[in-house]
């Protein structure tokens, strides 16, 4: 476990002290290519709680953010449909890191470089806290879901694949 016990301020948690938003904060070693998982295991919570920030771009090459459980996967063929585009790919690093200011494994929603829609898998806001990148790698702040919407606009999509949790309502057969 990190021997830090307090991160350096990043955009993110600028913005989430501007608007007066609690939250926690929660330093782990970043371990490259660990993931969600690898920092689940080093803070003792549910990879479930542990919410990834990705940063996708559509059929256009616009920038679009998608937050989603730690443990499972965007369905890219669901997100489009949802969001009224014909498909949906993951940005490559350099791409992701431009549009969002921040460097892949510290990318936070918050405070990003450039405004982006953000959508967020539906089940999330149904969880008491998540954690969530503060804008560092090794670093994620443990705040209510609902900020998501009320600071972010974040629009609720279910485009989840994937771990353990069953898909709820239409995306039900089309696992």
């Amino acid at each position: 476990m990190s021997r830090k016990e307090h991160a350096s301020e990043t955009p993110a948690t600028q913005l989430l002290k501007r608007r007066a938003v609690i939250y926690s904060e929660h330093l782990y070693d970043y371990v490259e290519n660990g993931g969600t998982a690898e920092s689940a295991r080093q803070l003792g919570v549910d990879e479930h709680h542990v919410v990834k920030t990705l940063i996708m771009e559509d059929d256009s090459a616009q920038p679009l953010v998608v937050l989603m459980h730690g443990d499972l996967q965007v369905s890219t063929k669901n997100l489009a449909r949802q969001i009224g585009a014909k498909k949906v790919q993951n940005c490559k690093p350099e791409v992701a890191q431009r549009h969002s200011g921040y460097l892949v494994g510290g990318t936070s929603p918050f405070g990003t470089k450039k405004a982006m829609p953000i959508y967020v898998e539906a089940t999330v806001l149904e969880l008491p806290r998540i954690y969530i990148n503060g804008g560092q790698r090794g670093y994620l702040v443990g705040i209510d879901p609902k900020v998501l919407v009320t600071l972010l606009g974040a629009r609720p999509v279910q485009c989840s694949t994937g771990g353990a949790v069953v898909a709820q309502g239409p995306l039900k057969s089309q696992r």
